[in-house]
């Protein structure tokens, strides 16, 4: 076909979005490793108004078409937090991005990638990097290693012919993001039961579990040890205050105070681990709809959920610890008191760790002392525009 068979225009009407958010239903409908999202959940994400990432970003999303039919939906967006961080940390000045690429041939992906890249460009954007779905703190990288297997909470699939077609329009790889898999079943090796025993017998050193009834303090907390401690990282982006209410309203019903851990050295908190049971093991078989029984059994799912996988999402120390014996100890220590209440309370087998920078030593080095395994890899990518 030739490239006018396929036409794009920006989403402008209440039917355009709806087509923009039911398009993966299409696109994976014999995909048995997809996982529908809450469509309730897609619409929060991408609504001005809903998703408080607008107040510092802006996007415009576009559908492809051929004839009639929907063949592809990307998004384009700024956020301008990004642009005022320093451009060795990966954003920076004149950095734009896409994501939400969805697509159903090379010809209608080549076409919307390259109408993303327009739209960047007249907004003043010198450079692209992406793809992020819709910020780094959602579901950013393009799946490349990890197809034969469904993604956890918050985490993307996307299919294995969108590498080849990014990477024919001159995107160069930037970072790799990495997903570890671990058997909790398992004790964890000789040395590092040693080393979580010595932890316990520190005095300095208390591990607690978070208290759901002071959700805003314990939240409040999380996030000063996240910002001091991602702060240098490749990618961040600060987290604003509303920002942390939107994603803890989205995450409280999922939050167990026994699966998030606080450590503090010296009554000081210095560090935590925030697991998730997999919330895509409930919302798989709902098919993106809460209606009109799928209430009934995700409330009745989240009063005690049973699960297979855990999901590690997120995890810090300060940074003044960081490289230190003390910040492995403290991440050994909390890892190994949320294995044993996985098992135990909620059934779980194994649990997914990331995801972790491909050159994040002392988080790969933490993986793979505790015999963890690689089992998905996102990649990010950039071209100068």
């Amino acid at each position: 076909m030739q490239a006018s068979t396929v036409t794009i225009r920006p989403v402008s009407s209440k039917a355009e979005l709806k087509a923009f958010v039911d398009l993966p239903w299409a696109i994976y409908a014999n995909d048995p490793n997809w996982v529908p999202p809450l469509k309730n959940e897609v619409y929060g994400l991408i609504t001005p108004g809903k998703n408080p990432w607008f107040e510092h970003g802006e996007a415009q999303y576009f559908l492809s078409r051929r004839g009639a039919e929907v063949t592809g939906r990307i998004s384009a967006h700024i956020d301008h937090l990004a642009l005022s961080m320093q451009p060795e940390q990966g954003m920076g000045p004149g950095t734009g991005n896409w994501g939400l690429l969805e697509a159903k041939d090379q010809e209608s992906a080549t076409a919307l990638i390259q109408k993303a890249e327009q739209w960047l460009r007249e907004k003043g954007m010198t450079r692209v990097l992406g793809p992020l779905s819709i910020s780094i703190w959602e579901e950013p990288g393009l799946l490349i290693k990890g197809h034969d297997h469904p993604p956890t909470v918050m985490m993307g699939h996307n299919s294995e012919a969108y590498q080849s077609w990014i990477e024919a329009l001159g995107y160069r790889p930037v970072k790799q993001l990495k997903t570890y898999e671990l058997n909790i079943t398992q004790n964890f090796p000789p040395l590092i039961q040693r080393v979580i025993q010595s932890g316990e017998k520190n005095p300095r050193i208390r591990i607690r579990k978070v208290k759901k009834a002071h959700f805003d303090r314990e939240a409040a907390i999380i996030l000063a040890i996240l910002n001091d401690a991602w702060g240098n990282n490749w990618g961040f982006v600060p987290i604003t205050d509303t920002e942390v209410v939107f994603t803890g309203k989205k995450l409280k019903p999922i939050v167990y105070e026994d699966l998030i851990r606080i450590a503090e050295l010296d009554g000081e908190p210095v560090a935590f681990m925030m697991t998730l049971p997999d919330l895509n093991e409930a919302i798989k078989p709902l098919n993106g709809s809460l209606f009109p029984f799928g209430w009934a059994k995700l409330l009745w799912w989240l009063r005690a959920p049973k699960v297979r996988t855990m999901r590690v999402p997120l995890m810090g120390v300060v940074q003044r610890l960081q490289s230190t014996r003390m910040a492995s100890q403290l991440a050994f220590m909390m890892i190994e008191y949320i294995r044993l209440e996985a098992i135990s309370r909620y059934g779980a087998t194994r649990s997914e760790i990331g995801w972790v920078l491909d050159d994040n030593q002392g988080m790969n080095a933490i993986a793979e002392a505790i015999d963890a395994q690689v089992n998905k890899v996102y990649q990010l990518y950039d071209k100068a525009l």
